[in-house]
């Protein structure tokens, strides 16, 4: 992994980019930590080509972006089209909000719409990733949903975004995740799981968890990752302090 792979989930700083100054001033501070590449998650309403205007200002590349689920599903195009506003490959299905996944029927539905919208993202040389939460751990006929959505899908038309975290959370192996998704796996949450005073799980920076970075970042290199994602829903101090100190970490122990 190379530190110009790093990127910057700015869901970690959406309380700082819900209007167009406050998104500049973000960004400004973004690229002075180090990023060189972000995620838009979170933000705030602002025109994609003032947006790509203060990217390009200051020296950063949109490496992917959350787009409302719903959106994804029924107007796939309407994602093309801000993506290549933005000069940006990958989007993600960021969280099945609103959507029933108690049978396997509901779920066989769930991965048909993933499909028709990956395979209409991918006639326009884009990208639909899947970002995964613990829900997708739950057993439907037998199997989880997280294992339904890529066995049930081409591989062409939905590629994984694996994040760390959540994969630990729903009892599952950060690491195997990675290694199954050889070759389908472009983006890579890095949010690191620790145990708090309370005795329950907590998000953390990267290298003040439990996860074993070293192994994960190994398989997520082998299986075609392109962009390391820092995130971190919560921070126990400033987010952009979080944000340092993960990126520092990650520079100084992880990157070659």
């Amino acid at each position: 992994m190379r530190i110009s792979q790093v990127a910057a989930q700015l869901y970690t700083l959406r309380d700082y980019i819900q209007t167009p100054p406050e998104i500049a001033s973000t960004l400004k501070r973004v690229r002075e930590i180090g990023y060189t590449a972000v995620q838009i998650s979170g933000m705030g309403p602002i025109d994609e080509e003032e947006l790509a205007r203060i990217f390009d200002g200051e020296g950063l590349v949109c490496c992917a972006t959350h787009e409302p689920g719903d959106l994804i599903i029924s107007q796939p195009e309407m994602i093309v089209e801000r993506l290549e506003k933005l000069n940006c490959q990958y989007t993600a299905y960021p969280y099945p909000a609103g959507v029933k996944l108690d049978t396997v029927e509901d779920v066989r539905a769930f991965t048909s719409g993933l499909d028709a919208a990956g395979k209409v993202l991918f006639d326009f040389d884009k990208t639909l990733c899947y970002h995964n939460h613990h829900i997708e751990f739950r057993r439907i006929g037998g199997r989880t949903i997280l294992d339904a959505i890529y066995s049930d899908t081409d591989p062409r038309w939905v590629r994984g975004e694996i994040d760390t975290y959540w994969v630990q959370y729903g009892g599952e192996d950060p690491v195997a995740w990675c290694e199954r998704l050889k070759g389908r796996l472009p983006l890579l949450h890095m949010k690191d799981y620790a145990i708090g005073s309370d005795n329950q799980p907590v998000f953390a920076e990267i290298g003040g968890g439990n996860l074993d970075w070293k192994r994960i970042v190994a398989a997520a290199e082998s299986s075609g990752c392109e962009w390391f994602i820092i995130e971190q829903d919560t921070c126990p101090v400033d987010p952009f302090e979080s944000l340092k100190i993960s990126f520092d970490y990650v520079r100084d122990h992880l990157c070659s």
